[in-house]
């Protein structure tokens, strides 16, 4: 945050953005889970009573290209990534006419004291001021009386960062196995070691076999820890970037996961994106005047208990399950 001259003005900027768009750009491990949230509370579409109110929201285009429901599902993921995020609301005689989103690192959030007192966009040459009615704001897990939102890129930062480095040190070492391992040679001979290297090299590579004189050089493995534990570690932080994502590995994938596992992942993440859908349901009623329901994906509850009461004598999930 930064003041202005007299101190009557204090300046949000969102300097990570670019940085955490980096790790969502090119870490799918860290985009996973962000997508997951936002295609489950954003991606079954939405209901609302009011004819008018369905009339705007078929019209909203954004760039030309857009739907109100990807709008939202961008503007849902960069609020978690980012921790806030923008819309500029685009009025015509006081009726919505379209949504476009726009990327925070281009926005100034401006407070007097602890109120929002109006918006900064960078448009390329200058800061355009836009009033609270012009944009639309949306904070993810705002604490205390913080001026932004809460990035789950930045605060995941150090689990973020060793799952991408146990997977590019797995990423080396699996490349390294294409080779065939040390050589030590029975001779100090440098050129005749160059050569003999250059013959390996170009065998691994043509995936041709290789040829030396008896007796003049012996190959042996990388001496290295076993897959298995690699593999445990890599699993380990994987799962754990999920969970401090706010969403069970279950929801993303069925690899490696049980039945009951599963299941329990499923009835604890329904509270997770019912909570996003509530809120981006409140946000739109107060700074749109927009009404809609958030259609919820079908729960496991229901069948769950079903499953539990024909199951004799089994009531619950049973510890250790």
């Amino acid at each position: 945050d930064v003041a202005n001259a007299d101190g009557s003005e204090t300046y949000v900027y969102f300097d990570k953005a670019t940085e955490n768009f980096g790790y969502y750009f090119n870490h799918p491990q860290v985009a996973s889970p962000i997508n997951s949230l936002c295609t489950w509370a954003f991606g079954q579409g939405y209901t609302t009573e009011n004819p008018k109110t369905k009339v705007i929201l078929e019209h909203i285009s954004g760039n030309g290209k857009e739907t109100f429901n990807q709008i939202i599902w961008n503007h849902a993921a960069v609020k978690l990534m980012n921790g806030d995020s923008f819309i500029e609301i685009v009025k015509k005689d006081g009726v919505i006419i379209n949504l476009i989103n726009i990327s925070p690192e281009r926005v100034k959030v401006v407070f007097v004291g602890s109120r929002i007192k109006r918006y900064e966009v960078w448009n390329g040459g200058k800061w355009v001021k836009k009033n609270l009615r012009q944009i639309f704001h949306s904070m993810n897990k705002k604490i205390g009386d913080q001026t932004h939102g809460t990035s789950i890129i930045q605060s995941n930062k150090n689990v973020n960062d060793a799952m991408i480095e146990a997977f590019e040190d797995e990423r080396i070492i699996k490349h390294r196995d294409k080779a065939l391992g040390v050589v030590y040679y029975k001779t100090n001979n440098e050129g005749k070691i160059a050569y003999a290297n250059t013959q390996i090299k170009k065998a691994v590579q043509d995936g041709d076999m290789v040829g030396l004189p008896e007796d003049t050089a012996k190959i042996e493995p990388y001496p290295s820890k076993s897959s298995e534990e690699r593999q445990n570690w890599l699993t380990y932080v994987e799962s754990l970037g999920y969970q401090t994502g706010g969403v069970p590995r279950s929801i993303a994938t069925s690899d490696g996961a049980s039945e009951i596992s599963g299941i329990s992942g499923h009835l604890i993440f329904e509270n997770i994106y019912a909570k996003e859908q509530l809120d981006m349901e409140n946000e739109l009623w107060n700074q749109l005047a927009i009404r809609i329901k958030f259609t919820r994906p079908p729960s496991l509850a229901p069948k769950t208990q079903e499953s539990q009461t024909a199951n004799t004598g089994t009531t619950n999930i049973q510890e250790g399950e």
